[in-house]
């Protein structure tokens, strides 16, 4: 397991070659500077590659192409359960976002938009409308323009098109939908990759824990916050072995690190002050 790599791939090959892997998974936010493929060329000889999408991941247009576009695309775990080495993996790729769904205290809470199909249907409409007009208005003289325009205000409604990849509907490629969740909510399976993090971790999701529980998860794995935490206290309570993978860290199956992140212990203690209680001396 990969944590985020933002870019920089140059520990990924090194490691493969020491450890001799079946296969290996990103953990999100990649931002592959070429096509996936040909960052990890020398890698794809020795093994599998595999990856679920970050939030940065669609930072850029480039971040998006050099991905989801990628002749590994095929690879990305997101919504699915595939059988990797003999062991069911399962991926949920992506942020919650407030304005989507944001089941953070709860699993229940109701999806502002349930699909990315339902937003760019109903959360885009102003920039469809626009694009449409857009569209029309280069390709009529006045006199059409004029009797479109008309139709418009008696209640007409052409039908629009997708609105150009850029912006929001850049941004939501890497929102957890609701219908992403419920896809994979009730199938089985050994591990559960996620950029998102469950809620041992600070700024974890209910959400998260209820899928893994929901799939009977043996692990879970999550990259996004560039720490490494001690989860080993609340396994029980969650009922199943949660991993923070740190910022291009890396960790085995069962969550032993094979690569420390680049600020897990900076990150760790500072995660350590925050839940601490006021006036125990260590708060500055």
């Amino acid at each position: 397991m990969f944590g985020d790599v933002h870019g920089s791939f140059n520990h990924v090959l090194p490691i493969v070659q020491r450890e001799k892997p079946a296969a290996i998974i990103f953990l999100g936010d990649l931002q592959a500077q070429r096509p996936l493929e040909q960052e990890l060329a020398n890698v794809l000889e020795l093994t599998e590659v595999y990856f679920i999408h970050g939030n940065h991941d669609v930072d850029s247009k480039a971040d998006y192409n050099n991905l989801f576009n990628s002749q590994l695309a095929h690879r990305n775990l997101h919504g699915k359960v595939t059988v990797i080495d003999g062991f069911r993996i399962a991926g949920l790729g992506g942020i919650f976002r407030e304005s989507i769904w944001y089941p953070r205290a709860s699993a229940e809470i109701e999806p502002m938009y349930r699909s990315y199909d339902h937003y760019v249907k109903e959360g885009l409409i102003s920039e469809r409308w626009k694009l449409y007009r857009k569209q029309k208005k280069a390709s009529m003289n006045a006199d059409t323009w004029k009797e479109y325009q008309e139709n418009v205000a008696a209640g007409w409604v052409p039908d629009l098109p997708m609105p150009e990849l850029e912006g929001n509907a850049l941004k939501h490629k890497s929102t957890i939908f609701h219908e992403d969740w419920l896809t994979l909510y009730g199938q089985e399976a050994d591990i559960l990759v996620t950029h998102e993090a469950p809620t041992c971790h600070p700024h974890g999701f209910h959400g998260i824990d209820v899928l893994a529980q929901g799939m009977k998860a043996k692990y879970t794995f999550h990259g996004h916050h560039h720490d490494r935490l001690n989860y080993q206290d609340k396994e029980e309570a969650l009922g199943f072995s949660a991993h923070g993978v740190g910022f291009r860290g890396v960790s085995d199956m069962y969550g032993g690190m094979i690569s420390a992140g680049s600020y897990d212990e900076e990150r760790a203690y500072r995660r350590m002050e925050w839940t601490l209680p006021p006036g125990n001396g260590l708060l500055k």
